[in-house]
């Protein structure tokens, strides 16, 4: 079968397509077909070099994303029942390829009114967001302030909080993000483009700001959105698309002001919670409360311009890799 494969750490040329053999169910273990594969920004990261100490990889690898896809064959003590169904894969590493072997109890079935596209697009991004909303314990009637808001998660995110019967404030740069993000639901949307977003963002919040900020950017507009963040409220420094890294909170800041700090490391989870939320995920899309936004769908083979589009930042939407 075909994989695309990191040969080495350097911009997206490093990324290139090779033949390995195809993979056999072990015990437990299922086939799939791979459908459609989920392109993450951080796979760029990783890709370049960045984020060691977060990602033990070594070259070659062959990246990660969420997928989807059909079950082709079921190995010694995996239930047959699952053959020829669709189903989405979460949190399983070498998966820019054409098939995959998977723990059977890692699959999730894909309803019907859930395409193969939608499915691979909500595997990561909707089970981070909906763990992202689960931990910071959002209520209805509380602000929300999301940066990134018209990126993978943050668009999700945005469907969740209103879903929830939050107030949202998005953040996002330019007038088709900021436009995509009104479309999703957002109750007010702010210009990151503007050198002035921040003292517009606290005249919509008012001024004991946001109960909780959900900051998917880091770096300098990162550290403005915690500036935003209400005394006793929680914020979630969980992106760093800016290539500065996470926003750094101040801690003793966050102490003097009864500020909750969250990080990615607060949404790490067992496959079986993965799974879970997955299923909650898909079953939102399936009763048409949540839709994810994909932007391009790249041959397998072209693994290297998908990572490329990603980090020029021009589109709208999920990228992902369909073999």
């Amino acid at each position: 079968m075909r994989v695309a494969q990191v040969r080495e750490f350097g911009g997206p040329e490093v990324l290139v397509a090779v033949e390995v053999p195809d993979p056999v169910a072990g015990t437990g273990e299922v086939v799939v077909e791979v459908d459609h594969i989920d392109t993450l920004f951080v796979q760029t990261q990783i890709r370049a070099g960045n984020f060691g100490q977060y990602f033990d990889v070594t070259p070659p690898y062959v990246p990660s994303g969420g997928v989807s896809g059909k079950v082709t064959a079921a190995g010694p003590g995996a239930d047959p029942a699952w053959l020829g169904r669709r189903v989405a894969v979460s949190g399983r590493a070498d998966s820019y390829a054409e098939f995959l072997a998977v723990p059977a109890d890692h699959l999730s079935p894909v309803p019907d009114g859930v395409g193969a596209r939608e499915a691979a697009a909500l595997v990561h991004d909707g089970v981070t967001a909906l763990a992202l909303l689960d931990t910071t314990a959002l209520k209805p009637g509380e602000s929300v302030l999301i940066t990134g808001a018209s990126g993978g998660m943050g668009t999700l995110l945005v469907q969740f909080a209103r879903a929830l019967g939050a107030r949202v404030v998005g953040v996002a740069r330019g007038p088709e993000k900021t436009a995509l993000v009104r479309e999703l639901g957002a109750d007010h949307v702010i210009d990151a483009a503007d050198p002035e977003w921040g003292q517009r963002a606290r005249a919509v919040l008012g001024d004991g700001g946001a109960a909780l900020v959900l900051d998917g950017v880091g770096g300098q507009l990162g550290l403005t959105a915690f500036s935003l963040t209400a005394d006793g409220g929680r914020f979630s420094a969980h992106g760093a698309p800016t290539g500065t890294g996470f926003a750094a909170a101040d801690p003793d800041e966050a102490r003097r002001r009864d500020v909750t700090l969250l990080g990615i490391r607060d949404v790490q989870l067992t496959p079986q919670r993965r799974t879970e939320l997955l299923g909650r995920v898909l079953a939102d899309a399936a009763a048409g409360r949540l839709r994810p936004v994909i932007g391009e769908v790249f041959p397998l083979e072209r693994a290297a311009e998908a990572h490329a589009a990603i980090e020029g930042r021009g589109l709208v939407g999920k990228v992902l890799l369909k073999p």
